[in-house]
């Protein structure tokens, strides 16, 4: 390895130093830091929460910085989708490479991509990978996330930011999940529609209210909800349980036609998580993990693994995912 910038938590003026020297980048860090950067080949979303170098950090003064290998890339476009153009984000990626997404939190945006990606051209052909930008839990509702043009310094409250990247022959990106979460034994869901909020669902097929089946049943909501798609495990987590209103919100969509269940508890997360990681031949080249698992699991100053980057408000390994870890590694064909 030459002067390729381990994946860290850099300074600011690190930053900057490294997008002057040409370096193409991926940055997380709080809004006000990220729009101090100058132009370059570079994106970024708002977050203030990392798996770093020295454990699980809460930082707005710092930038999490992940290089691209100049040795691996033949070709980079930087730019913005809207809700209009979203669709075509697999048909436009690259045949030879990969595209690295982000989409702020809790917009039209994050709705369309979670509900529809799926349906995309071209999706899980091309690889894409990304996360869901946030802010700080305590500026929930006063701060609005927001994604980064390098290229042009121009930022979006709700526009994704994309870098297609083609590899040179030969290279080729894989992506890969880490999620610790099992469904239980207990009900089956069901959910009439899709979206992100619902009162009814089918409870082993009998209608009920689900704000109400959890508070009678007592249940513990930072486990989520399990879809079991042929082996695939993918989690839906809990936003709000309005009794008021009776209504559930999500963090992801629930889809109809899917069945799920709640997830077994997890005892010790840091313990089942790296027991859960797999043993790779190459550097990782981008992850991510949830900053629910941040939250819940308190990681504040543990070391998870060697697969470091921002804690998120969702995950992209080609569909919105919760409480999971996505990786990309680039490796020869």
């Amino acid at each position: 390895m030459s002067d390729i910038l381990q994946p860290r938590l850099c300074t600011l003026d690190e930053t900057k130093a490294a997008i002057e020297s040409g370096k193409v980048l991926w940055l997380a860090g709080d809004e006000n830091l990220l729009k101090q950067l100058p132009k370059g080949r570079w994106i970024g979303g708002s977050i203030p929460y990392f798996m770093s170098q020295e454990g699980g950090k809460t930082s707005q003064d710092m930038i999490f910085v992940n290089e691209l290998d100049p040795a691996l890339a033949k070709k980079i476009q930087i730019k913005f989708y809207n809700t209009g153009t979203i669709h075509n984000i697999a048909k436009d990626a690259p045949e030879d490479g990969f595209t690295i997404l982000l989409i702020p939190a809790l917009t039209d945006m994050h709705l369309q991509y979670a509900q529809h990606a799926p349906e995309y051209e071209d999706m899980f052909i091309k690889p894409i990978a990304g996360w869901i930008t946030g802010i700080h839990l305590d500026d929930l509702g006063k701060v609005k996330p927001t994604v980064f043009n390098g290229g042009t310094g121009e930022s979006s409250t709700e526009n994704a930011i994309v870098m297609h990247v083609a590899l040179k022959p030969g290279k080729a990106a894989h992506i890969g999940i880490v999620n610790i979460q099992e469904q239980g034994d207990g009900d089956t869901f069901e959910f009439p529609q899709t979206g992100f909020a619902t009162d009814k669902v089918l409870i082993n097929g009998v209608e009920q209210n689900f704000a109400d089946y959890l508070q009678e049943h007592n249940v513990d909501t930072r486990q989520p909800l399990v879809a079991d798609y042929s082996g695939a495990k993918l989690n839906v987590s809990f936003q709000e349980v309005d009794q008021d209103k009776k209504t559930v919100s999500f963090y992801a969509p629930v889809f109809s036609g899917v069945e799920y269940k709640l997830a077994k508890p997890v005892n010790d997360y840091v313990s089942e998580f790296r027991n859960a990681l797999p043993k790779l031949d190459h550097d990782v080249t981008f992850s991510c993990n949830c900053v629910l698992n941040y939250m819940y699991s308190e990681l504040e100053g543990k070391q998870t693994s060697h697969m470091l980057g921002p804690m998120t408000f969702g995950e992209i390994a080609y569909q919105l995912l919760n409480q999971t870890l996505v990786y990309m590694v680039v490796e020869d064909n």
